[in-house]
Parts: C-alpha cells; structure tokens; sequence
C-alpha cells in the first residue's frame, strides 16, 4: 500500500471561521480565531507525523479483526492535549456527561454501517479502534478527525453548539478515516473535494440508517441541530440544495455550488474542498432519490465500490469518481435502471461519464 495521507480534516470549513473571525461581536470573533490558531496548529503537527497506520502488515491487522467495535472515548477537559482522560471504554455503561454517551453512540453507528451495510470491519476492514476525544480547547467550535482519531469541540455556544450533538458530523469524520484507508484521496483541489464529500455522504448515510429513513424520509443536510438558536441557516451543508444552508449576517452565506457551471476556482481552503464538495455532493443526491429505498443499499453500495475498489487514484478529479461509479454500477447491477440514474445523476451536475 501507498503511504497513507493521513490529513487534518474539519467539519466545519476553514471560509467559515474566517468570516467569523471578522464579526464585531468580540465573543464570537475571539471564539473563531481561537479555534482558526487550534486548527492550524494541529495541522502543522499532524504534517510532522509519520502515517503510523500505515504501519502495520496486512496479516497483523487482519488477526485484530474481529467484527465487534472498540470503541474509547477520552475527556480533554477543555485542554488540548490529547487523547485526555478515559471516561468510557467498550461496553461500558453510560454516564453522567451527555457528550460522552452522543460520542459512543455515533462511534458505534458508524462502525455498524460499515459492517452491516458493506461487510466491512471498522475504518481499516480489519478491526481499527475507534477513538475519540471529548470537551476539546475551550469553546472550541469544529470537529475533525486527525489520521488517527476523532475529537469534537463543545461549540461556543453563540454559531456552534456541542459538535457530538448531530450523528451525521461523527460519521462525516470517521468516513475521512475511511478514505485515509482506502482510496486514500489528496486533500487538494477536486481529489480534496472528493475526499470531503465520500465524508459529507457517508456521514449522511449514517445519519439515515440510524434513524431508518428512505432517501425520501431523509432531509440530506449536514450538520442539522449544530447551528445555534440565533443563526439564520439550518445545517453546515445542503446535498439536496448545495448553496441554502445558511444566510446569516454574521456565518456569511453558504458558498456550495450545485453544478459545475458554477465550480469555484480558489487557492484558499485547500482548493476550496469544502465548497466544491457540494457538486459531487448533489450527484449522489440526485442518484438517491432516483433510486428510491434506502440511500445505503444501492447508491451507498456504489460509491464504496468505487472507495474501496482500488482503482480510485489519489488524485482523481470528478471525472475521473463519476466514471468509475458508472464502472461499479453496472458491475454490480448490471445495465439496467441503477446504471442510467448514476449516468443521469453525473450529467445533472455537468461531470462528463463518457
């Protein structure tokens, strides 16, 4: 396997912060630039780091495999030091810290989507630990998984409330570590897009198997019950209407295009790989609803093929993701309805299959 690109990767959008940053509300500008220096700091020290989840050999993973989740969770106890302090391990019982228990929980869906859904044992296939850290920094307001982890700020209270609060953002993380064990996408450009919206549906997936939805049921937005009571908007992202999450004077509005004719060309945020997730985004979307059913069973089934198929170079463009989801659609079912939604779905958004 190629060394592994084990990225720093955020739920909520480096753009984001920055406009907050700028608001002339103290308590909310100081909260974003407190958590801007956090992330760049982070950043830095994870690029330091060698990939050691690259470092096991295939047989001494695949003997921890064990088809049952490990999950710890620790408490920073508004520190950043990680991983903090145990507080609850597997099987354990739940506590007094609402945190605590969401973070457990959503470690957990994940893990039984991946197993039930797709046969596949945790992030790696072969039984990784689930680990993540609780209460981080002070008002830290993202969550982000850091090649080895997940962690989750409690939000300032102000835009952010506590990031364990919305399923979908735990499972948003933990798909990274999935790509970081599968196609291994770059984290630039449209590889970087890609990268965050396998995370954007797989969170998205989560979040539905969870509550048993349809791709009708579903509302498709990420991050819904993050924002805070005062802003205008109603979740981080829109796959359904890419570009309508948020409008707030403060928050800015949600920059996602749907389509490539409005693709946003920008040195910032790696390439704009939180904005221009929103077109692949919307083709899974569009995929879903024409498909009908549960989104994890067909379109779901489709999009893994392609992660886990190993033909997905790390820096494949949309073009390159879409026709190899045409690819696995008709390996699996043939050229029948599954291949002309996925073909149909691609052309919506202007990503040529051909």
């Amino acid at each position: 396997m190629d060394a592994i690109n084990s990225v720093f990767c955020t739920i909520v959008p480096p753009h984001v912060l920055d406009k907050l940053a700028q608001a002339e509300n103290p308590a909310l500008s100081e909260s974003a630039r407190r958590t801007l220096e956090a992330d760049a700091a982070r950043r830095t020290r994870r690029q330091l780091v060698m990939a050691r989840t690259a470092a096991a050999p295939d047989g001494e993973r695949a003997e921890k495999a064990t088809g049952k989740p490990h999950r710890t969770i620790h408490d920073c106890e508004h520190r950043t030091a990680l991983p903090g302090t145990k507080v609850r391990d597997e099987g354990g019982d739940p506590g007094q810290d609402a945190t605590v228990n969401r973070a457990y929980s959503g470690l957990g869906a994940t893990f039984e989507l991946l197993l039930t859904a797709y046969g596949r044992d945790s992030l790696d296939g072969a039984g990784l630990p689930l680990i993540a850290s609780v209460h981080y920094d002070k008002k830290y307001g993202n969550a982000f998984w850091d090649g080895e982890q997940m962690v989750f700020g409690d939000g300032d209270g102000e835009i952010f409330l506590d990031f364990t609060l919305p399923v979908d953002v735990i499972g948003h993380e933990l798909a990274h570590g999935l790509t970081q064990y599968t196609a291994n996408l770059s984290y630039y450009g449209q590889p970087g897009a890609l990268n965050e919206s396998v995370s954007d549906v797989f969170g998205s997936l989560v979040k539905q198997y969870t509550l048993d939805q349809t791709a009708e049921q579903a509302d498709w937005l990420i991050g819904a019950g993050l924002l805070a009571p005062g802003v205008t908007g109603v979740a981080l992202r829109s796959m359904k209407a890419p570009g309508t999450a948020y409008d707030d004077d403060v928050l800015g509005k949600d920059p996602q295009p749907a389509t490539m004719d409005d693709f946003v060309r920008t040195g910032r945020d790696n390439g704009g790989v939180h904005i221009n997730s929103g077109i692949p985004n919307h083709a899974f979307y569009l995929l879903a609803i024409q498909l009908g059913g549960k989104a994890w069973e067909k379109a779901g089934q489709i999009w893994f093929d392609v992660l886990t198929g190993g033909e997905l170079a790390i820096d494949a463009s949309f073009a390159d993701f879409a026709k190899l989801t045409v690819k696995a659609a008709r390996a699996r079912f043939g050229d029948g309805t599954e291949l002309e939604a996925v073909t149909k779905a691609w052309s919506t958004v202007g990503v040529p299959t051909a």
